[in-house]
């Protein structure tokens, strides 16, 4: 294709950004893009130059969708603009979509990408080409004649009653008929009449006097097949005569798409059970501590994971990962992950290793677009001594009594899939006291968003499960997403909330 694409990013990751573009490249784009965070930026990067399309992240530290589109539409630039996002759910995405966005893709699901591009670079081609032709059909005839002889869309001119006097070439590729035996036709001739064509030909009127509303009818092919159509009407005078002019879309394709996620909801069920199936049933009882770990699903089953792990010399390991995605792959990969933690946790002597490992074994399945963030933590229990490797994973908390966090287990490590031959430390030990407390989770927790699009945040997280300190870790866990839930409000919940907490007693 070797075709020049210019595109802005909305996004605050700059490897999320380089993954998109990467997967544009590719798939055959020369790329030209820009990287922004805020709306001055964006209203800046419209001002300055031409664009093809806009990627953009649900959530921004400073800007978000909602606020990028409605800079959009302001402009009055007709750019595709699509969604890709880690974690919204279905809802948040219906009503981005009501609001004007094009499509929505999750960032661990990219191979529809460059596809979704191309689509929408022909819809706004298409509604390009058609705006301009209701402008110039009031100039010139004849101009308006060539734009609709090159449309995609098929094209039928008609006097009120539905009688056709020109056709363009998409309507012969899409129905089979040629301009000259449609012409003196009616528009029935065209629509499905399985029931009664003259009860079509009674409808037509109607049909074609909805101006600019989209109607959804089955088209009838000279072959006798029948196809999803979408018609919508335009009036306009020529010649001193009111005439209507039909522009008919072959839906097909969108059809088959509406399928395919219904079928996709009817599976997110069994991945939720593969994902409860791999869950540990019940925490490790290690005397002088209180262990639990919980996993609360959101709607769109996710790749969230945490187990519980025997070590050499009767240590405790403790992972939570989770990978980019939803639906049956990831919980597969997880599933494959966990297999190979658990035989190395037996084999290996220190976190890194275990990573080490496990990354190399796991790499011909991972890659850019489809990865695994980590923690893996190594209890010495009667030592009270902890040592971690984190492969790209939120930071693990260590709480003291006080409240504060004595240790962040932060990340010292690429996620699982990105380099085959990547080698994984294992920190220094962090030494553990009475009061304590053990916090792994994944960015469900404190990425959740509230109504006013402000997150729930570390601080936050760190505070409530202070305050509740006092409860069976089990407990606390279980108040915390009471209390994420309560802060989210009525905004749906878009990511699993999952975690392991520790008390040292």
């Amino acid at each position: 294709m070797n075709q020049e694409l210019r595109v802005i990013i909305i996004e605050d990751s700059e490897f999320d950004a380089v993954v998109m573009a990467n997967v544009l490249e590719q798939g055959g784009y020369t790329l030209d893009y820009e990287r922004i965070e805020t709306a001055e930026e964006l209203k800046t990067a419209l001002a300055e130059r031409s664009w093809d399309v806009i990627l953009s992240d649900y959530n921004l530290p400073d800007f978000s969708a909602p606020e990028a589109l409605k800079i959009l539409q302001e402009s009055k630039l007709d750019l595709p603009f699509i969604i890709i996002s880690g974690g919204i759910g279905e809802d948040v995405a219906v009503a981005a979509m009501k609001s004007g966005a094009h499509d929505y893709l999750m960032k661990g699901q990219l191979a529809r990408l460059v596809v979704a591009v191309e689509r929408e670079l022909g819809d706004a081609a298409t509604r390009k080409a058609r705006k301009q032709a209701e402008e110039e059909l009031k100039e010139n005839e004849l101009r308006y004649r060539l734009l609709w002889e090159n449309s995609n869309d098929g094209v039928v001119l008609m006097n009120d009653s539905g009688e056709i006097l020109f056709s363009n070439p998409a309507i012969t590729q899409m129905f089979g008929y040629d301009s000259d035996v449609l012409l003196g036709g009616n528009l029935a001739k065209l629509i499905d009449h399985s029931d009664s064509l003259e009860e079509i030909k009674e409808s037509v009127p109607d049909l074609i006097q909805s101006e600019q509303q989209l109607k959804e009818v089955r088209g009838r092919r000279k072959d006798g097949g029948t196809f999803p159509v979408e018609i919508s009407c335009s009036a306009m005078d020529m010649h001193g005569h009111r005439l209507r002019a039909a522009f008919l879309r072959d839906i097909t394709q969108r059809k088959e798409t509406e399928r395919e996620l219904k079928v996709h909801e009817e599976r997110l069920e069994a991945v939720r059970e593969i994902q409860q199936w791999m869950f540990p049933k019940v925490p490790p009882s290690i005397e002088g501590y209180d262990i639990a770990g919980v996993s609360f699903p959101a709607d769109a089953a996710g790749g969230d994971h945490f187990d519980y792990l025997p070590m050499k010399d009767g240590r405790t390991g403790f992972v939570v990962a989770d990978v980019t995605g939803h639906g049956i792959g990831p919980a597969l990969l997880m599933s494959e992950a966990r297999a190979y933690l658990r035989l190395l946790a037996l084999n290996r002597d220190s976190t890194g290793e275990i990573l080490t490992r496990a990354n190399l074994v796991l790499s011909d399945d991972l890659n850019f677009e489809r990865y695994i963030t980590m923690v893996l933590v190594c209890l010495e229990a009667e030592k009270r001594l902890l040592t971690f490797s984190n492969a790209g994973h939120p930071a693990g908390l260590v709480i003291d009594a006080s409240g504060q966090v004595k240790a962040k287990l932060k990340r010292n490590g690429v996620p699982l899939g990105i380099r085959a031959k990547s080698s994984y430390p294992t920190s220094d030990a962090v030494q553990l006291d009475s009061g304590d407390l053990v916090f792994l989770y994944t960015d469900g927790f404190d990425e959740a968003m509230a109504e006013d699009e402000s997150f729930f945040g570390v601080d936050r997280m760190v505070d409530l499960i202070h305050q509740q300190r006092a409860l069976p870790a089990r407990e606390i866990l279980q108040e915390l997403f009471r209390l994420v839930d309560e802060f989210t409000g009525n905004e749906p919940q878009s990511d699993d909330l999952t975690g392991i907490l520790v008390k040292v007693l």
